[in-house]
């Protein structure tokens, strides 16, 4: 059984095709990448995945079961995680804390401020920032942290909800190269060791064709290629969507 199943996938505002007729599967344990130029598709692709829009066509299966039209917290009921370009955390609380208040999210555990749920599962949030290499900074405001750990933080936070398929839009995006690097270096380690399916989009190709198993990608809506890296790589009409050879090069 796929971690993800989508099928004829399409979206339509007002007569403008937003995503039209995609189909694709993730296994467990893969790393997939969505790419393509801006105004692709890409992220009205994602957000349907994710429960943020309604698709106006196709089925979304999700270790399957039907999960187009669902909300994004039915969606994380089925086991999936998500982070987000700009990462939700809370600047006035440490490390250990987000990852405590997100554990109690998911146990469905409701408390009368975001302090006192921050006082339950330490033991399981360190161990969380521990996977993440973020232990050592258990107890500092994240107001304090450099903006490449409190992406890592967005991750642990992610990994709360013990998702066996993680979402992960431009996980990278405001990064240096060499904490793109170790960011989707971690994940890929934790998607090995877990299991885990990743669906990630990006604009940075060092990342894509470092870490990617498989690759899809959309161009005015439409998925025009997919398949493992290099395969895709030397596609023409992949080439002429990124103008030309330089931009697929990678590293």
């Amino acid at each position: 059984m796929s971690a993800l199943s989508v099928e004829a996938l399409s979206k339509s505002y007002r007569g403008f095709v937003a995503v039209n007729n995609v189909t694709f599967s993730l296994e467990a344990g893969e790393m997939l990448a969505l790419i393509g130029p801006n105004g692709a598709g890409k992220t009205t692709c994602f957000n349907m995945i994710n429960g943020q829009i309604a698709p106006s066509a196709g089925t979304i299966r999700i270790f399957g079961q039907r999960a187009d039209g669902l909300t994004p917290r039915a969606i994380g009921r089925l086991g999936v995680g998500r982070t987000f370009q700009v990462a939700a955390t809370f600047a006035s609380m440490s490390l250990a804390e987000n990852v405590q208040t997100a554990l109690n999210v998911h146990a469905g555990e409701l408390w009368p401020s975001l302090r006192s749920a921050a006082r339950r599962r330490r033991d399981e949030a360190l161990a969380i920032l521990h996977d993440v290499g973020m232990a050592d900074q258990a107890d500092r405001l994240t107001a304090e942290i450099a903006y490449g750990d409190v992406k890592r933080l967005d991750l642990a936070l992610a990994l709360a909800n013990a998702p066996r398929l993680l979402l992960m839009d431009e996980p990278a995006a405001g990064m240096s190269p060499s904490e793109r690097r170790g960011l989707m270096a971690l994940v890929e380690r934790i998607a090995r060791e877990r299991n885990m399916g990743v669906l990630f989009t990006e604009h940075d190709m060092d990342v894509v064709f470092g870490h990617a198993d498989r690759l899809l990608v959309l161009n005015r809506g439409e998925l025009i290629a997919e398949g493992k890296p290099e395969d895709v790589r030397q596609r023409e009409d992949v080439r002429a969507v990124y103008l030309g050879a330089g931009a697929l090069e990678g590293r």
